[in-house]
C-alpha cells in the first residue's frame, strides 16, 4: 500500500449527484479510494419556476441515490438540495461536513451547478478534485507532476489514495530555474519523498512542461496534477499547463486544488420578508416532501432501524369504529409486525366506544386502553388529542406512529410511509401524511372533495400567522409520526386542535427542516357533517390563537367567547343552540410524574 505518515489518507469523499446530470463518473473515481463516500443529491430549478416544482425530481433522485448506496462504503444524504443556485448551499454543507475531498466531474459539474470554475477554485470550501474521463478499476500506473506547495501535496495524497501498482512523482523545472531539489516550493515535498521508497521520483528539465507530461501520459492510466497556485481569474482556465493536459491527455486526469477557509453565509434569510419566506417554503416543500413508494422496500427500513437501535410503536386512536378497526389492526399486525418486524408494538387507545370497537381489537390480540381510565387523578377529557397524549404513557417506542382507525382503503403504506423520513434523516422530528380525500355524496365519490376544514380554516390560518408552515399539504391529517423525545416535550390540545398545536410546536422548537410530509396516495374514510366540521374549525382557531399568545407574550383569549352558537332548524323554523367548545391544553407528558416513573421501569 503506497502511503506515508506525512500524508494523511483520504477518509471521506463527497460526490454531488445532479438530477439528470453529472455524478456517475465522479462516483467511479471516488470508489477507487479506500474512503467513505457520501452522495449529495442536487436538483436545479430554473429561476422562473417555483422551487416546489422540484419535488418530483427530488424523489426520483433519492431513489437513484439509494441504489448507489447499496455499496457498504457509500451513503447518501437524505436531504436533497433543491435550489436555483445550488453552489452556495453545497459549499455550506461541505463546511459543515468537512470531507477530505469534493469530487466533481470536470466541466459538466460546474455547468450543471451554475457556477464557474473560477468560483469553485478561487476559494474552494474544501480540497477539490476535478475528474476528466473514466478511471479504470485499480489503475496500474499513476503520474503525479509536482512542483511544490499545497496543491502538489494534495495531488500526491490523491495519487497514493488510488492504490495503483506504481506512482511516479515527476518534478519539472525550467532551464533557468535553480538546480533540481533546491527550489523553495519543492523543498518540503522533496524531504518527504526521500522517505518514500515506494514512490518513483523523476526529475526533468524542460521549457515545455505540458508537452513533456503528455508524452509520459501515454504509458500511464491516470495523471494527477495540482491547479495553478494563484487564485483562478478565468472562468474556464485552471492554468496553462493544467488546461492543456485536461484537453489533450490520452488517459484519465484528476486536477486538484487545496481548500481554504470560506466565510459562513446565510443562504436564505428567513426574516427578509415575503420573498424570502416564499423561497424558504418552496425549498422545504421540494426537499422534505416524500412519496410512500420511496419506502416500500421494507427490509431497507428494518436495517436502518437496527443500525439506529430504534423501536417503533403504532398507537391507534378509536371511537366507535367497529366497521373498520378490525381490518386496520389485522393488516398492520400481519404486514408490519409479523411478516416484517418494522413495528415493535400495536396498541389501541379507545375513547370509551359504545360499539364493539374494543372487543374486536382484543380479539385481534392487541392491548386495549380506555383513555378516560388513564391518569385518572388528572381527570378525563373528551377528544382525540386526549387519547393521543395518553398513548405516550402506554407505548414504549422511540418513534410513535398514529393513524386513524376509520380508513376504508387501509394499506401498510399509511404506516411505513410516515416512518421512512424519520429513519433516513435524524434531523426530522415529525412527519405528516397527506393524500387525496374523495368525498362521498350519496352513492358517488367526488375526487378531492374532502379536507374542507383544512382548506377553509387550517391552511389559511397557517398562511396568515405561520407562513413557514404554508407548504404543509394537510396539517390536520390523522396519519403522522414523531420521535418520542419531541412528542413527550410538547403540550397536547385535547380536542380537534391537537394536530395544529403539535405542528406549530415542533416548528417553533426544532425549525422547519425538522418536519417532513409524505404522499400516502388516497384515503377513503367516513366524512363528517357540516356542523361537526364547524366545531372543528372553532377549536382550531382557538389553538392557533393560543400559540400566538405564546409568541407575542399577551393573552388574547381570556375574554373571547368559548361557546359556539350553532344554528339549527326544525319544523318550527330556525333556532340557536349553544355548545361549549373550549380547546384545553395538556402539559408535556415529560412533566407528568406517572410517566416519569414508567420510563424508569
Amino acid at each position: 500500500m503506497l502511503r506515508h505518515s506525512e500524508f494523511t489518507p483520504i477518509h471521506s469523499i463527497i460526490v454531488p449527484f445532479i438530477h439528470e446530470g453529472p455524478g456517475l463518473h465522479a462516483l467511479d473515481a471516488a470508489r477507487q479510494f479506500d474512503a467513505e463516500i457520501t452522495l449529495v443529491g442536487v436538483v436545479i430549478v430554473p429561476h422562473e419556476q417555483s422551487l416546489s416544482t422540484g419535488a418530483s425530481a427530488a424523489r426520483a433522485l433519492r431513489r437513484l441515490l439509494r441504489v448507489f448506496s447499496r455499496d457498504k462504503r457509500t451513503t447518501s444524504k437524505s436531504q436533497v438540495i433543491v435550489s436555483h443556485e445550488p453552489w452556495n448551499e453545497l459549499a455550506k454543507l461541505l463546511q459543515n461536513e468537512k470531507p477530505d475531498l469534493l469530487c466533481l466531474e470536470y466541466e459538466t459539474h460546474p455547468k450543471a451547478l451554475h457556477v464557474t470554475m473560477s468560483e469553485i477554485l478561487a476559494r474552494p470550501p474544501c480540497d477539490v478534485a476535478l475528474v476528466r474521463g473514466k478511471i479504470s478499476s485499480k489503475p496500474k500506473q499513476v503520474l503525479v507532476p509536482v512542483r511544490g506547495g499545497p496543491h502538489a501535496e494534495l495531488a500526491l495524497r490523491v495519487g497514493l489514495g488510488l492504490h495503483a501498482q506504481g506512482v511516479t512523482a515527476l518534478h519539472i523545472r525550467r532551464s533557468n530555474d535553480p538546480e533540481a531539489g533546491t527550489d523553495a516550493p519543492f523543498k518540503g515535498l522533496e524531504r518527504v519523498l526521500k522517505q518514500m521508497p515506494e514512490v518513483q521520483k523523476q526529475f526533468e528539465v524542460t521549457d515545455d512542461s505540458a508537452q513533456f507530461i503528455l508524452e509520459h501520459a501515454k504509458q500511464k492510466d491516470v495523471i494527477i496534477l495540482g491547479t495553478t497556485i494563484q487564485p483562478v481569474t478565468s472562468s474556464i482556465s485552471l492554468g496553462p499547463v493544467a488546461d492543456r493536459i485536461l484537453r489533450e491527455a490520452p488517459c484519465a486526469v484528476i486536477a486538484v486544488k487545496s481548500g481554504r477557509p470560506m466565510p459562513q453565509q446565510a443562504v436564505y434569510d428567513e426574516s427578509a420578508g415575503v420573498e424570502a419566506i416564499s423561497i424558504l417554503v418552496d425549498k422545504w416543500f421540494a426537499e422534505n416532501t416524500f412519496h410512500a413508494d420511496e419506502f416500500n422496500q421494507l427490509r431497507e427500513l428494518i436495517e436502518l432501524k437496527k443500525k439506529q437501535g430504534l423501536s417503533i410503536s403504532l398507537a391507534l386512536p378509536a371511537l366507535n369504529e367497529e366497521q373498520t378497526v378490525g381490518k386496520v389492526i389485522k393488516m398492520m399486525k400481519k404486514e408490519l409486525l409479523q411478516r416484517v418486524p418494522l413495528l415493535d408494538e400495536i396498541v389501541l387507545i379507545d375513547s370509551n366506544s359504545t360499539d364493539r370497537t374494543r372487543e374486536i381489537a382484543k380479539k385481534e390480540g392487541v392491548p386495549v386502553y380506555i383513555h378516560q381510565q388513564l391518569l385518572e387523578r388528572l381527570g378525563a377529557r373528551r377528544g382525540k388529542g386526549e387519547a393521543l397524549w395518553k398513548s405516550l404513557l402506554v407505548t414504549k417506542g422511540d418513534i410513535i406512529v398514529w393513524i386513524d382507525t376509520d380508513i376504508v382503503n387501509i394499506h401498510p403504506r399509511f404506516v411505513y410511509g410516515i416512518i421512512g423520513p424519520l429513519l433516513i434523516n435524524p434531523q426530522v422530528q415529525f412527519v405528516k401524511g397527506f393524500y387525496r380525500r374523495p368525498l362521498r355524496v350519496g352513492q358517488k365519490m367526488q375526487a378531492g372533495g374532502g379536507g374542507r376544514v383544512t382548506e377553509l380554516t387550517a391552511r389559511p390560518l397557517l398562511n396568515l400567522f405561520y407562513p413557514e408552515l404554508s407548504g404543509v399539504v394537510q396539517p390536520l391529517s390523522g396519519e403522522y409520526a414523531g420521535r418520542r423525545e419531541a412528542l413527550e416535550s410538547a403540550p397536547f390540545y385535547s380536542g380537534y386542535g391537537v394536530e395544529t398545536g403539535l405542528l406549530i410546536d415542533i416548528y417553533e422548537r426544532y425549525g422547519l427542516n425538522a418536519i417532513a410530509q409524505v404522499d400516502l396516495l388516497e384515503r377513503i374514510h367516513h366524512n363528517q357533517s357540516l356542523e361537526a366540521l364547524s366545531k372543528m374549525s372553532f377549536a382550531i382557531i382557538q389553538t392557533v390563537m393560543r400559540k400566538l399568545e405564546n409568541r407575542i407574550g399577551r393573552v388574547m383569549l381570556e375574554d373571547v367567547n368559548r361557546s359556539m352558537k350553532l344554528i339549527r332548524y326544525n319544523n318550527k323554523g330556525y333556532f340557536l343552540d349553544v355548545e361549549q367548545i373550549a380547546e384545553l391544553e395538556r402539559p408535556p407528558m415529560i412533566e407528568v410524574q406517572e410517566y416519569l416513573e414508567r420510563k424508569k421501569t
